[in-house]
């Protein structure tokens, strides 16, 4: 996230993808992707064995093959030596590699890009900053006729929890005070 404050677009000469997300959503992103940065090569991070429709010549890192803390280390040393200007991330709400993405959109060098399920994407920087409030306020179902229910839920949280105690304090108390005049 190197270029978070930076509105400057850098010098497109490699992409990452993180496919962090079923893979027809990089299926249907790489056409988008060679309008915008024909000739342009593109590697691939995932955890899915071969690799998409229309990505044969890019190098494809398997997430499996960087396990443990050397592992991962291992894989932010070569990312970063390959001098990627753009990296993709998905965030389509399916739990697929959600530390990955969010460990290397912090660790790898480039301009960071969100893909939806839709397809749309948007930069990671802070001209997006009200996309991405919308966008995550979305995810955590806080827009829409989700808000209502979900706040609800947040309010009455304690108050359940405080029930859920005394609860249990009463029927232990009474246990105890059973096993005393009951021996």
């Amino acid at each position: 996230m190197r270029h978070f404050f930076r509105l400057r677009f850098p010098k497109v000469e490699r992409i990452l993808l993180v496919e962090s997300g079923s893979r027809h959503l990089i299926e249907n992103l790489l056409p988008t992707l060679g309008e915008y940065w024909p000739e342009v090569p593109i590697d691939l991070v995932t955890c899915y064995a071969g690799k998409p429709a229309g990505l044969d010549s890019s190098h494809a890192y398997r997430v499996s093959g960087y396990a443990g803390r050397a592992g991962r280390k291992r894989l932010y040393g070569e990312l970063g030596a390959q001098g990627y200007a753009v990296m993709g991330i998905i965030c389509s709400g399916e739990p697929i590699m959600t530390k990955w993405k969010w460990a290397l959109a912090a660790r790898v060098p480039a301009k960071v890009f969100v893909l939806n399920e839709n397809g749309d994407f948007f930069w990671l920087d802070r001209s997006q900053l009200g996309t991405m409030c919308r966008f995550v306020l979305f995810r955590a179902g806080l827009s829409g006729a989700q808000a209502a229910p979900t706040l609800l839920r947040l309010l009455l949280f304690p108050f359940t929890v405080l029930y859920l105690l005394l609860y249990a304090a009463a029927v232990h108390t009474r246990r105890a005070l059973r096993k005393e005049f009951h021996p």
